[in-house]
């Protein structure tokens, strides 16, 4: 199996699922769109990781490659019909590529927070064996406001309708993050954006207080990436 990854901050990777796929002997590939990486034929691949970013799904003045990534998760999902992972940013780029729409998160999710599973997020495939009430990581300030055709809704929030979504029969996304390691949460808070952002949720010095929650809860969120990353293989095969 080759896996292709799209990233779109050098701090976003996938995270503890890089672990997994090192114990599987899976061979991945990451372009890093915003360093002017180009993505390749995409017939050499099997699946396709969509990763975050602090860029929004609309700001292609900034960041023109966004159009030909858009068009690459297009055809990946619906022409080729090949197995589609995104998670944060990946997960909105998911429903504006396929006709659906992106806007503002409002309040934002940021934080450890409540994520459960609609029912038939408990029949999914992906979320065979996981808890229906699940803490994870938030970092929002964007939500899927229309869902593309053919989008059955996976899971949800007090704040956000779609935390989760299956697309046809071979793309999953969520909205919340899955991928943590010991200093994914110091090294996202290096990041201007996304330090503000949380400032501005949760005050100042809230970095150091989301750091401690996320290190309390590692065991629990790497089960639960361990378990979805899994589902997601076996679907795949």
């Amino acid at each position: 199996m080759r896996l292709l990854v799209f990233q779109h901050i050098e701090c976003e990777h996938p995270g503890m699922l890089r672990t997994y796929l090192s114990e599987d002997g899976v061979s991945w590939d990451a372009v890093e769109l915003d360093a002017g990486e180009a993505i390749p034929p995409l017939e050499d691949y099997d699946a396709l990781w969509v990763m975050g970013g602090p860029m929004d799904v609309w700001d292609t003045d900034d960041n023109p490659w966004l159009v030909a990534e858009k068009e690459a998760i297009h055809r990946w999902v619906r022409v080729l019909e090949k197995p589609y992972l995104g998670l944060c940013l990946g997960h909105q780029l998911l429903a504006d590529a396929l006709g659906g729409a992106c806007g503002p998160q409002n309040p934002p999710e940021i934080g450890i927070l409540d994520v459960q599973l609609t029912q038939a997020g408990e029949a999914d495939a992906i979320f065979v064996d996981m808890p229906r009430h699940q803490r994870c990581l938030q970092w929002h300030s964007v939500c899927v406001t229309e869902d593309p055709a053919d989008t059955t809704v996976l899971a949800s929030s007090d704040l956000c309708r779609n935390q989760a979504m299956r697309v046809g029969k071979n793309a999953w996304s969520m909205q919340y993050h899955v991928e943590l390691e010991s200093d994914t949460v110091r090294n996202w808070g290096d990041i201007e954006a996304y330090r503000t952002a949380l400032e501005k949720s949760l005050g100042p010095g809230s970095l150091e207080a989301l750091d401690t929650q996320a290190t309390e809860g590692m065991a629990d969120f790497n089960a639960n990436a361990r378990q979805l990353y899994r589902n997601f293989m076996d679907a795949v095969r």
